[in-house]
């Protein structure tokens, strides 16, 4: 598969220009978000007419079987096919065909990365930053219960104000629900 950048380009590019340019080395972690999204597509693009639903049946089979090397870890990602993108896509047609290049219709790789992201974020990043977060309320709220009688000067549009609990300072700055945690 030609780079989609290198129309125009009589010569190969250098190996270590394709090492600087290529993003396979993180953005393979987007693989299983890149498939979900790609199985979501051809089945719009099946539903709107666009693509036969024989052909969207195909796509999506050989979507899943790279899905599942991809679980498994046996997924050959290239430096050569630039990004995840590209890289699901020579697989997919190096699988099914030529007919997984109609994978692309009607989206461009911006929507993917866009999409991408997004489910990433969903999926992955933003469960994450939920447990550390709430171990981090856990691990205020434990303080706050070892130090009730803690006094802390208090503050006002940057002024020392009256002397404060420790424990209202993290009720008032939002750090503990005063309901759920105290």
């Amino acid at each position: 598969m030609a780079k989609l950048w290198g129309g125009r380009f009589t010569k190969s590019t250098n190996k270590l220009v394709d090492e600087y340019t290529s993003s396979i080395s993180y953005d393979k972690e987007l693989a299983k978000e890149d498939i979900e999204g790609s199985l979501a597509h051809v089945q719009m693009l099946s539903e709107c007419g666009v693509v036969a639903p024989d052909e969207a049946k195909t796509i999506q089979s050989g979507l899943k079987a790279i899905l599942d090397k991809v679980e498994k870890g046996e997924a050959a990602f290239s430096i050569d096919q630039e990004d995840i993108h590209m890289n699901i896509e020579k697989l997919l047609i190096d699988s099914v065909g030529p007919v997984g290049g109609k994978l692309h219709t009607g989206r461009s790789r911006n929507d993917q990365v866009a999409t991408d992201m997004h489910l990433y974020m969903r999926n992955k990043k933003t469960k994450e930053l939920i447990e550390l977060l709430e171990h981090v309320q856990s691990a205020l709220l434990s303080q706050a219960k070892a130090n009730i009688d803690t006094i802390l000067p208090g503050y006002t549009h940057l002024q020392r104000a009256q002397p404060i609990l420790l424990i209202i300072f993290w009720l008032i700055s939002g750090c503990l629900n005063a309901t759920r945690d105290v």
